[in-house]
């Protein structure tokens, strides 16, 4: 697991530096950088005690709900969008930091109920422990980041237990406010991207350029890609967000399939490994902290690279260890830290 992280590592460096190549400035030293800080923090998190972090959930939970309200206040837009917090000349996006704090929180409070069903005040619960940072993200607007509570809640919600009445019930309330939300919540633009995503050719130019460039990037690279900063979607300036939402486009462009499918290789690595460590985890708190991470680390990894090639509406959401990006680079890293280290108490909790 750990070699497949420090893998895709490399390769998001590499990605990053030839498609920021033409930018007027270049990411890699910055997304060098946050590598080397999340390997520090990865070997800082290894080292304790998963239950030791699990006893600091509240206030770890607290502190980021108190950085989401403050990038409310204080935060630096960008994008139409104020989800950056400005720390000297590097801006920190807290609501990475919310999916770790909520991760961990879930796992602590799910933990503690050992029946094989969990009751509707138990789940009623958990809904707010999620719906809380969910809405504040929401309002920022991110609608992507919103969305990936979801998965976290949907992952460990199925391994701490509940019926599947239960489940359904709570789906069809998700599409409900779904519904509202595209009707009361969403900005003309979100619309937009959903209405592009329907009707492909409906604004090739305008919301839907940035997928239409990203599918003839994917399709260009054909078997072997184009070479190592040779793509002319990326260094002609034609694909945006080239080197975070779209940096998987750049990869398909110019190392073609093999080089997309050695990628996917390295993803699907990380996740088995993974769902081996939850699955010999020494008791329920691990296993709930290593699912939820891990749910919100594969939605990352399905929505974007479906996103790139049209398959689910933009909504901004990165990729891991690829996407040029401090904060999501660190909580990568870190819950990574976070999940080798609840293997490894299996033999240090002995």
């Amino acid at each position: 697991m750990l070699v497949a992280a420090l893998a895709l590592a490399i390769v998001g460096l590499a990605m990053v530096h030839s498609a920021s190549s033409e930018l007027p400035v270049d990411y890699l030293p910055r997304q060098m950088a946050w590598v080397g800080l999340g390997l520090l923090l990865l070997l800082v998190v290894f080292s304790i005690d998963y239950h030791v972090l699990m006893g600091f959930a509240i206030p770890l939970y607290s502190l980021a709900l108190a950085l989401l309200v403050l990038v409310l206040v204080a935060g630096h837009e960008a994008g139409g969008s104020r989800s950056w917090i400005g720390i000297g000349g590097w801006r920190l996006q807290p609501s990475e930091f919310a999916k770790l704090a909520t991760a961990v929180l879930l796992a602590r409070y799910l933990a503690a109920f050992k029946q094989r069903y969990l009751g509707t005040l138990q789940i009623a619960g958990m809904v707010a422990l999620v719906a809380t940072p969910m809405l504040l993200v929401a309002v920022e607007p991110d609608l992507g980041g919103a969305a990936m509570f979801v998965p976290l809640a949907a992952g460990t919600l199925l391994v701490g237990g509940v019926r599947l009445r239960t489940f359904l019930v709570l789906a069809a309330a998700l599409l409900l406010v779904g519904a509202l939300a595209w009707t009361f919540a969403l900005r003309d633009y979100q619309r937009q991207r959903v209405i592009t995503f329907l009707q492909p050719g409906s604004d090739p130019l305008g919301a839907g350029y940035q997928v239409r460039q990203s599918k003839i990037a994917v399709g260009s690279g054909e078997l072997l890609g184009k070479g190592y900063r040779q793509g002319t979607q990326s260094q002609l300036r034609f694909l945006p967000a080239r080197h975070t939402d779209f940096v998987f486009a750049v990869l398909a462009e110019e190392w073609g399939f093999v080089g997309v499918a050695g990628a996917l290789g390295l993803y699907v690595v990380y996740l088995l490994n993974g769902a081996r460590i939850a699955m010999r985890s020494r008791d329920r708190d691990g296993i709930l902290l290593v699912v939820g991470l891990l749910s919100i680390f594969a939605f990352h990894v399905l929505y974007n690279t479906a996103m790139v090639v049209g398959l689910v509406p933009n909504t901004g959401i990165p990729l891991p260890f690829l996407s040029y990006g401090g904060s999501f680079t660190l909580v990568n890293f870190i819950a990574t830290g976070i999940i080798l280290g609840v293997d490894f108490r299996r033999f240090a909790n002995r």
